[in-house]
C-alpha cells in the first residue's frame, strides 16, 4: 500500500473471515520525529547530595528518524455482515462452516440444503458523511425533446445529444449526406479562428481528397491537431458509418462507398489478437498486454482522485490546436500526431492493441493484398458483411495475420513452444494449425479485447452521441 500513494490502508477487524468489510485510512504528508522514551525505575530510593530524595523514575528520549507519511483513520465503519442464519426462535446459527471451503471437498458438499444466504453485492463507496443534495431538473437546450417510453426503454437518454453535429449513417440508408449539418459549420467557425486550425482545415480536406473514407486514427496519424478540435472539425469534413463494411470510419460528404467498387480498399477489418494453447501461449503470455487489469483493482473510496484537465472555450480559441505551449518537447507540427503502427499493419511488428481496426488498404503485406484484390474487376454485389470482396476474406486476413503474429513470437520467445523445426517446417505447421473449424470460429467469438484497447466503435461514437 505504501508503495501506490492512490491506495488506502484497510483494515479488517476480523481478518480471519472473508465476509469482514474494512475500514480504511487516508494518507498524508507530514513531517514529525519518531522518538524513542526510555523508562528507568530505581529500586532503593536514595538521596542527592543536598540530602534531597532523588526520583524513582528517569525517562530517556531518543530521535530515531523522521516521519514522512502518516495513516489517519477519519472515516466511519461500513456494516459488518456476518454469515448467520436466524432460526424460528430467533436463534442465530453460524454458517461459516456450510460456505466456506477451507479444503477440497466431496460432491456432497455442494449438494447439501442450505437456508437462503444472499451476502449483500456491495456496501457502501464512501466512508466519510457529506450532504447530498439532490439535483435539480435538468435544464436542456432548445429543441431537446424527451425520448419515447416503450418497453424496449424504459429509462430512455438521461441527456441531450452532444453539440458536436456529427451526421451518422447506416449501410441500409438510401442518401448519403453531401455537406455538413449548418450547426456544424457554425460551430467550426466560431471555435477555430486560429491560423494554425485553418492550416489543420486544409491538412484534413486534403486527404479526403487522396483517400475519400479515413479512420480517426490514420486522421490522427497524418495530421497534428488537438482531440477536441478534431471533434468539431471532422463533422465538418465528413459523415460518420455505423454499420457495414466502412462501420467506423469518416466518408467524405457527397462520396457514397456503396456505388463504387475501388471502395473496398477502404473497408475495415476488426482484428484481435488470438490467445488460447492451440496458438502456442496462454493468456499470461500475450504479446501485447492489456492496459488494465482487474488484479490490479482500486476501491473507488480513495480520497484524492486525479482529475483531468478541463479544456475551455478560451483554450481552444487560442490556438490549444497544434500550437502548443511553449515548453513542449515535441515540436508543433507533431505534438498530437500518432505513430504509424496505429493504424498500419506490417509484417514483422505487433499490433499496439489487442483489438485493431484496420482498414484494407492499410495492410501493408503483399500476401494480404493479393487476398483483398481476389475479386478486382469482377464485383458484383456490396454486402454489409463481406462489401465488395469475396465472402470470408476477413477470415482469411485473419487467420494470415495470426500466422504473422505467431511466426513473431516464436522467434522472440522460442521458450514457449515445445517443438524446435526448421523455417519451412514451421510454415507448414502453422498453416495446418490455424485451419478453420467450427472451434476457431467460437474462441473468436468468446474472446474480449483488452479494456484499454483502440476501440473505435465504442469510443469514437461516444464522443458524438
Amino acid at each position: 500500500i505504501y508503495t501506490d500513494p492512490a491506495k488506502r490502508l484497510e483494515l479488517y477487524f476480523r481478518p480471519e473471515d472473508p465476509y469482514c468489510h474494512p475500514v480504511c485510512a487516508n494518507r498524508f504528508p507530514t513531517s514529525t520525529m519518531l522518538l524513542r522514551v526510555t523508562r528507568r525505575s530505581r529500586r532503593k530510593k536514595q538521596l542527592d547530595t543536598e540530602g534531597q530524595t532523588q526520583p524513582e523514575v528517569r525517562f530517556e528520549m531518543d530521535i530515531l528518524g523522521i516521519v514522512t507519511t502518516v495513516y489517519k483513520f477519519q472515516g466511519m465503519s461500513d456494516f459488518q455482515y456476518l454469515a448467520m442464519h436466524s432460526g424460528p426462535a430467533g436463534k442465530q446459527t453460524s454458517m461459516y462452516d456450510k460456505v466456506l471451503m477451507l479444503k477440497p471437498e466431496k460432491e456432497e458438499f455442494f449438494n447439501r440444503e442450505l437456508p437462503l444466504y444472499i451476502p449483500p453485492p456491495i456496501f457502501s463507496r464512501l466512508d466519510t458523511p457529506i450532504d447530498y443534495f439532490y439535483r435539480p431538473d435538468i435544464q436542456h437546450r432548445e429543441g431537446y425533446n424527451n425520448p419515447p417510453v416503450s418497453g424496449e426503454n424504459l429509462i430512455g437518454l438521461g441527456r441531450a445529444r452532444r453539440p458536436n453535429n456529427a451526421i451518422f449513417v447506416n449501410f441500409d440508408d438510401e442518401e448519403i449526406p453531401a455537406k455538413p449539418l449548418d450547426a456544424a459549420v457554425q460551430t467550426w467557425k466560431k471555435m477555430c479562428t486560429n491560423p494554425v486550425d485553418k492550416k489543420a482545415e486544409e491538412e484534413l480536406r486534403k486527404l479526403f481528397e487522396v483517400r475519400p473514407v479515413w479512420s480517426r486514427n490514420a486522421v490522427k496519424a497524418n495530421i497534428s491537431v488537438h482531440p477536441d478540435k478534431l471533434k468539431l472539425l471532422l463533422p465538418y469534413v465528413a459523415y460518420y458509418m455505423l454499420t457495414g463494411p466502412w462501420r467506423s470510419l469518416w466518408v467524405r460528404f457527397g462520396y457514397d462507398p456503396r456505388k463504387h467498387p475501388e471502395a473496398k480498399i477502404y473497408q475495415v477489418l476488426d482484428f484481435r489478437i488470438r490467445c488460447g494453447m492451440k496458438y502456442g501461449y496462454a493468456p499470461n503470455d500475450m504479446p501485447v498486454k492489456a492496459k488494465r487489469s482487474t488484479y490490479n483493482y482500486s476501491l473507488p473510496i480513495t480520497l484524492k482522485k486525479q482529475v483531468g484537465h478541463t479544456v475551455s472555450v478560451h483554450d481552444l480559441k487560442q490556438g490549444l490546436g497544434t500550437a502548443g505551449a511553449s515548453g513542449a518537447k515535441k515540436p508543433p507540427s507533431s505534438k498530437y500526431k500518432l505513430k504509424e503502427s496505429i493504424y498500419i499493419f506490417r509484417e514483422g511488428a505487433l499490433p499496439p492493441y489487442r483489438q485493431m481496426f484496420y482498414q484494407l488498404c492499410d495492410l501493408n503485406v503483399e500476401s494480404l493484398q493479393k487476398i483483398v484484390h481476389r475479386n478486382d474487376g469482377s464485383e458484383s454485389e456490396c454486402t454489409e458483411r463481406d462489401g465488395w470482396c469475396l465472402p470470408k476474406t476477413s477470415d482469411d486476413l485473419r487467420d494470415s495475420m495470426s500466422l504473422m503474429i505467431k511466426q513473431i513470437i516464436r522467434s522472440t520467445r522460442p521458450s514457449l513452444f515445445s517443438n524446435t523445426t526448421s523455417s519451412e517446417d514451421c510454415k507448414e505447421q502453422l498453416a495446418y494449425e490455424s485451419g478453420e473449424d467450427e472451434d476457431d470460429e467460437e474462441e473468436e467469438e468468446d474472446f474480449k479485447p483488452s479494456d484499454g484497447s483502440e476501440n473505435e466503435m465504442e469510443t469514437e461514437i461516444l464522443d458524438y452521441v
